[in-house]
């Protein structure tokens, strides 16, 4: 495959050259507000495919589709009448936005979306350049991180590119993408509702909309699934190319863990919040402020990232306290810090 087309979300041209390859069978990234997604055809196996082939992603790996409205979701689901209210009061409340619903999927859907469960994964993505590409393309699109499988989230189109340069047939360049985080992912078909990944999209958020209780998903750490339930549910995930070491979040917890390691200042990176201090020769790679769970989750996946490119071999990072937006925070970095 040649280089991957670069193109631009800001020139109605390029998003049609992208939903025409998409129509094609082919590989199109785009940014959402989340991260980037992988797209393809989600109604055609070859693409869907092609897909696990770029991305080098287990099979048994669900993926997320998709659309441009609410108004498509029946094309890919077959939604029991008793659910629906529910399912109403979720989409209006959420979508467009981060928020991904577990549901039961029809024929059209491919087995590999799915990993070959019932439930599809599907959301309405609020990016403008997302809803511009799925109007477009006129096809629900299945779209994973486009990033290669376990790698960090790619939040900029150079880190697609990074990653997948020559893998995929184009990416669609929007910026950095907002939130930084995937999408929260819920099953709302059983009651209490299950949280499979956390994002911005909090339980509290969920239980507020639709007075139902939500359960959050424990996974067996050393269960081999013949497929998971639900994408980002994977024991060892986000994780850039160093090892990455949590600490306890205060900057006394951080020195502690700088004076403990045994490797060389230079090839230590500490991903440093902008209102702590700390004097090292340790390659620093500024972070957000502490107090901004917000803007922490929007630099989390470009700071990791900068740090592998600046060479660094053991990463140091604070772990947020739980609450809100801060436990998909935690999600994120203690999968990060899985050992391979």
């Amino acid at each position: 495959m040649p280089t991957t087309l670069h193109l631009d979300a800001t020139k109605p041209a390029d998003i049609a050259r992208a939903a025409a390859l998409l129509r094609e069978g082919r590989l199109v990234a785009f940014a959402t507000e989340t991260v980037y997604g992988l797209g393809a055809n989600a109604l055609s196996p070859a693409a869907v495919a092609a897909i696990f082939t770029a991305k080098q992603r287990p099979a048994w790996d669900p993926l997320i589709v998709h659309i441009a409205s609410v108004s498509q979701l029946s094309t890919i689901t077959s939604v029991p009448t008793s659910l629906e209210p529910r399912i109403s009061r979720l989409a209006s409340s959420f979508w467009p936005g981060p928020l991904t619903l577990l549901l039961p999927r029809n024929a059209s859907i491919p087995d590999a979306v799915t990993a070959g469960r019932e439930l599809v994964g599907v959301r309405v993505p609020a990016h403008p350049a997302a809803h511009a590409l799925l109007e477009a393309a006129g096809l629900p699109i299945a779209a994973p991180s486009a990033n290669l499988f376990g790698h960090t989230s790619p939040t900029t189109a150079s880190h697609v590119l990074a990653d997948l340069n020559s893998r995929i047939d184009a990416v669609l360049d929007a910026g950095p993408t907002t939130i930084g985080l995937e999408s929260t992912v819920l099953d709302p078909t059983q009651t209490p509702m299950l949280l499979y990944r956390p994002g911005a999209i909090t339980p509290q958020h969920l239980t507020a909309a639709t007075g139902v209780a939500v359960q959050v998903f424990q996974p067996v750490a050393t269960q081999t699934p013949a497929s998971l339930p639900s994408p980002g549910v994977g024991i060892r995930h986000y994780a850039p190319r160093a090892r990455l070491q949590l600490v306890e979040g205060n900057p006394a917890a951080l020195a502690s863990a700088l004076q403990s390691s045994t490797l060389p200042p230079e090839a230590i990176g500490v991903l440093l919040p902008l209102d702590w201090s700390l004097t090292t020769q340790a390659v620093v790679q500024p972070w957000a402020r502490w107090d901004d769970p917000e803007a922490l989750a929007a630099a989390l996946f470009a700071g990791l990232r900068a740090l592998d490119d600046r060479g660094a071999q053991l990463i140091l990072a604070p772990l947020p306290p739980p609450s809100g937006l801060r436990d998909a925070l935690r999600d994120r970095l203690e999968k990060a810090a899985m050992p391979k």
